[in-house]
């Protein structure tokens, strides 16, 4: 698409996806500060609340998760991820165990007290969110479905693709 000229009016068109988008961006800023008010009530920083819900994607997925994998999915390096593994630990919100299938490797599991922090918390925000859900039918699901997907998967990209830019 080529780029409009200085002062040409948009089509309406683009008006309503570009609408879509910066709701999309409001969403995401009261996500995010929903999010901080959870970290702030429970004296956490929000990479440990981005940890848990990682570690909780993870255990619905039915996923172990390492330090390691745990590093890579919040773009952090290994002291970094260790500080967070530490400071949830301390905090009875993980554990440290063995793996199932490798009792060599290290696995980071949520403790029930996090998930239950988390039900409470974000329980009420979830349960708004699947009663709008059910005003669409399965077809505008998947249509919802299919394009926060594909924000999530361009934003993901675009964060591989600045991991190695300076300032």
């Amino acid at each position: 698409m080529a780029p409009r000229e200085s002062g040409a009016p948009e089509s309406a068109d683009r008006a309503a996806e570009l609408e879509i988008v910066h709701l999309l961006r409001a969403v995401t800023v009261e996500l995010g500060l929903h999010s901080a008010r959870f970290a702030q009530a429970n004296g956490m920083h929000a990479t440990d609340v981005r940890a848990l819900i990682a570690l909780m994607d993870a255990r619905r997925a039915g996923e172990e998760t390492t330090a390691g994998r745990l590093g890579a999915a919040l773009g952090l390096n290994s002291a970094g991820t260790t500080s967070v593994v530490d400071r949830l630990e301390r905090a009875g919100l993980v554990r440290r165990v063995r793996g199932a299938d490798d009792r060599r490797k290290v696995v980071v599991e949520v403790e029930e007290r996090a998930v239950r922090l988390g039900q409470d918390f974000f329980g009420p925000l979830i349960a708004q969110t699947v009663d709008l859900l059910t005003a669409y039918d399965e077809r505008e699901r998947a249509a919802i479905r299919g394009f926060l997907t594909g924000v999530r998967d361009a934003a993901a990209g675009g964060a591989r693709g600045s991991a190695g830019l300076t300032g």
